[in-house]
């Protein structure tokens, strides 16, 4: 029997006699003591192999029927049914899922346009002379393409085809090479745009544009903590990480690049123009020369085109407002308020109302008052002309530009040190990985920046930018020339089976959400949990623990869609923010990729691995990259403005 059955079973048996020591006699055991029973044998059934979205859904409606039954017999059975109808029809009708086909059918585009290897490779040559390259190159390769994704197990299996090989020819440890594989390739569930969060959102209704823009600066951070490791680590141990030898920084130039660098310079600017102007390089086709100067000159052009439209956004007139036009069009205010009995005087409404009462106003009255309408008439058509005047000349007062500020011309001016560094050291080897760069990693950054800036901006919902990604990705399997029959039907079966699993996933749960909370299960935690008297501080440590020891035996789409309608209706009462906390526990989830006995990436890893790769040595580099994790929780815990600064930005 296998050992995974044998711990199945061993875990069933120890929650069976927990429930008979822990749980009252049958006599005395109230609906929500079935509740906790119902919740201990379904994560025994998942554990066991059981379809997850189906044992929810069979669990959920056993249970049910049972609370409708002891309330009504006779109607329980249609009870049940309306039930798993109304559950059912609830998850058709969210429109935060639509957007999960889209992201995944994105994913699977771009993992079959082969981008893969050319940005490893790239990204292995620009960072040459960092300690553990060929890792850090890992590292970040696996973040980009698990962000275009999102699809682990496809990020992991990848990287593990043609990052394991390559460095563990060039003498990387075997237990470094697999953790910086699969912590990397786990990026993809926390950094926006991630299924993960689309999930949580949907579970706990946060909003997800709200949740995208929190997980930003965590993602980077913990990416940022990965490389930090690898790099200190490679320092302290040259024999884990070997530097790059000479021979393999070596980047094979084109044959104008030789000649030039040869003849002028190897610097690219003056080498470029002084190619163009001298006539010793007649070999050298001008067309060449051209295109590979407009190349060197992109990031000077992107430059000023950022920082020109950052000048007219800061430099942009003051609005008008509203309020002094309409006292410049009205005269001054004290002027414009009148009496009571100057008002009927000037409309004349106030013969109808005397005629009205059967009273004849007499002649000297109806003259006095139309001598007073007169004279109050004029200066109205006085007034007129310099309203007219005022309004006119406001907006040419007001088009005047506003002078940039100084945190403007700081930035232009590191923008131009920048910039004049980078070409004071841009050789003709560079401009290659730079070429290779444009090639792979650009496409890939501009569809990314492009998907969650529509998001994060408000320009977009995270629908419309999956629909917009998803067009990104037909294109960019265009461009390279991979998008064919195969492709697009093997992404488009892939991505209703994904959705399919998902979408039963939340049918199952809202199910199980809704027999547990018939039996009185949520109340009974609820209860027990506020009968503990816990500070926030203390139930933040205690949910976060709870969720990393989830984290071991299963995977984040369960813990979330069974757990998480759980911990969520008693975050009010602790004063804590749903948004924050999901940022916590998107970061707590990594474990669920990461943690024995069923790291799925491990096993990604190992099916593709050589022979003598083992899985205790996969387990063993993955444990580091754990422990980077708790750690990475604890700086947002202390730090929520990592978290919590950009929605506050551009949502408050």
């Amino acid at each position: 029997m296998k050992k995974e059955i044998w711990f199945g079973l061993t875990i069933m048996a120890l929650v069976v006699l927990s429930a008979f020591v822990l749980l009252p006699a049958p006599s005395e055991m109230a609906n929500g003591h079935l509740g906790l029973l119902m919740l201990a044998l379904v994560v025994v059934a998942i554990m066991l192999g059981f379809p997850t979205a189906f044992t929810l859904m069979g669990m959920g409606m056993i249970f049910a029927w049972i609370a409708y039954k002891s309330q009504n017999p006779a109607l329980a059975v249609q009870q049940t049914l309306d039930l798993m109808v109304q559950r059912a029809y609830s998850v058709m009708s969210n429109d935060v899922l639509i957007s999960i086909p889209l992201f995944v059918f994105m994913g699977y585009l771009i993992e079959r346009a082969n981008l893969i290897e050319k940005l490893f490779k790239s990204m292995h040559l620009a960072m040459a002379r960092v300690p553990g390259s060929l890792a850090v190159a890992t590292i970040v390769t696996c973040a980009i393409f698990a962000t275009a994704t999102g699809i682990v197990g496809a990020v992991v299996t990848l990287m593990g085809l043609l990052a394991l090989p390559a460095m563990l020819r060039a003498g990387y440890s075997v237990q470094l090479s697999a953790g910086a594989i699969t912590a990397g390739g786990c990026l993809g569930i926390l950094i926006p745009p991630s299924v993960m969060l689309i999930v949580y959102g949907a579970t706990a209704g946060v909003s997800v544009v709200k949740l995208y823009a929190g997980a930003f600066f965590p993602g980077i951070m913990l990416a940022t903590l990965y490389v930090l490791y690898v790099v200190i680590l490679a320092k302290i141990k040259p024999s884990m990480a070997p530097p790059m030898s000479a021979e393999d920084r070596i980047v094979p130039l084109p044959a104008f690049a030789q000649v030039v660098s040869k003849d002028i310079s190897n610097n690219v600017l003056p080498g470029l123009i002084g190619a163009i102007k001298g006539k010793r390089n007649a070999a050298v086709p001008m067309r060449s020369l051209l295109n590979h100067l407009g190349i060197a000159l992109l990031p000077a052009l992107a430059v000023a085109a950022i920082m020109g439209t950052i000048y007219f956004k800061v430099t942009a007139p003051l609005p008008v407002e509203a309020v002094a036009g309409v006292v410049a069009m009205g005269g001054d205010l004290a002027d414009s308020n009148t009496t009571e009995e100057e008002a009927p005087s000037v409309s004349g409404l106030a013969e109808p109302e005397a005629e009205a009462d059967g009273l004849q106003p007499p002649p000297e009255s109806t003259e006095v008052a139309k001598a007073d309408a007169a004279p109050a008439a004029e200066p109205a058509k006085e007034q007129a002309p310099v309203a007219v005047t005022a309004a006119a000349e406001t907006p040419a007062v007001d088009a005047e530009r506003q002078p940039a500020p100084l945190s403007f011309w700081i930035g232009l001016v590191s923008c131009a040190v920048a910039l004049a560094l980078f070409y004071a050291y841009f050789s003709f080897a560079r401009l290659e990985i730079f070429k290779m760069l444009l090639g792979s990693f650009f496409p890939l950054a501009l569809m990314i920046l492009a998907v969650l800036g529509t998001i994060v901006f408000g320009l977009a919902t995270p629908t419309e930018a999956a629909a917009m990604g998803s067009l990104g990705g037909l294109l960019l399997a265009a461009a390279y020339r991979r998008l064919n029959y195969v492709v697009l039907r093997e992404s488009v079966y892939l991505t209703a089976k994904t959705s399919a699993m998902v979408c039963w996933l939340f049918v199952g749960s809202s199910i199980f959400s809704a027999a547990f909370a018939l039996l009185g299960g949520q109340e009974l935690i609820n209860a027990w949990v506020l009968g503990m008297d816990l500070t926030p501080v203390q139930f933040m440590i205690l949910a976060q623990v709870v969720i990393f020891l989830l984290g071991w035996p299963l995977e984040w789409t369960e813990i979330i869609v069974i757990f998480m309608p759980i911990f969520i209706p008693l975050l009010p009462h602790f004063g804590i923010d749903p948004l924050f906390f999901g940022l916590l526990v998107a970061l707590n989830l990594q474990t669920a990729f990461l943690s024995p006995p069923v790291a799925m990436a491990a096993f990604y890893l190992k099916g593709v691995s050589p022979p003598h790769v083992t899985l205790n040595q996969i387990f063993a580099g993955m444990l580091p990259f754990m422990a980077i994790q708790v750690f990475a929780i604890f700086l947002l815990y202390m730090f929520p403005a990592i978290g919590m600064w950009l929605p506050g930005v551009l949502y408050n």
